[in-house]
């Protein structure tokens, strides 16, 4: 509902500014529903991953989870990547693919993560210069919601959707202790959203507000 209504104030506003309305009429968002806080620990991911390893799950999926969980993007982002787009030699991914129209989701040039290189490489040798990285039979993947969600019921997984493998990525950054400049950037999210989000997972978290009003000394009375 609240993406509704802010589709509807911008409308609206849109026509105040071509004269096609006399004045704008407000329209009044409800509030932000609280951030999702599921995220996989390593063990959990380790799990999800032998299962997506299964007879019943193709090829695809061990790729896309371990894409999401290195990469932090979201599904869409994941299953329009072409090759064309990954670079092996310098070791980058550009999600910004030519010609696709810009949003406020985000997605841009990354470094492709160590772990994750070897994983490109042979999924290459099944593949071809120009496809799409993850694929059936060279085809492009519409959704991947039916074999995660079986594969995270083999694991024994609740609550696990393929956006929880963005916020997995980003809770493992702040809770190493990655700088959030680089986090914001890596993961293609305002420093805004971060904070707000996955500030409270870094382990210096609100560390120095609570040493410095300790340490102030209150008179007696």
């Amino acid at each position: 509902m609240r993406r509704e209504l802010r589709v509807l104030r911008a409308a609206i506003n849109y026509a105040h500014r071509c004269g096609r309305i006399t004045r704008p009429v407000s329209v009044e968002l409800p509030e932000r529903p609280p951030a999702r806080d599921r995220w996989l620990t390593r063990t959990e991911a380790a799990r999800l991953l032998r299962a997506s390893r299964s007879k019943q799950a193709r090829l695809y999926l061990p790729l896309f989870i371990l894409l999401g969980l290195y990469t932090g993007r979201r599904k869409e982002a994941l299953l329009s990547l072409r090759w064309t787009d990954v670079d092996l030699d310098t070791a980058r991914i550009n999600f910004d693919q030519p010609g696709r129209r810009r949003t406020n989701k985000r997605r841009g040039l990354i470094p492709i993560p160590p772990r994750l290189m070897p994983h490109f490489r042979r999924a290459q040798q099944r593949g071809c210069d120009v496809g799409y990285v993850l694929h059936i039979d060279g085809r492009r993947i519409l959704d991947i919601k039916k074999g995660f969600a079986a594969a995270c019921e083999r694991a024994g997984l609740k609550g696990v959707t393929p956006h929880t493998l963005k916020h997995t990525a980003a809770t493992w950054l702040m809770q190493r202790g990655t700088d959030p400049w680089e986090v914001s950037g890596f993961l293609a999210i305002s420093m805004e959203t971060l904070t707000r989000t996955y500030g409270y997972h870094r382990p210096d978290y609100l560390r120095e507000a609570a040493q410095n009003v300790g340490g102030v000394r209150i008179l007696s009375v």
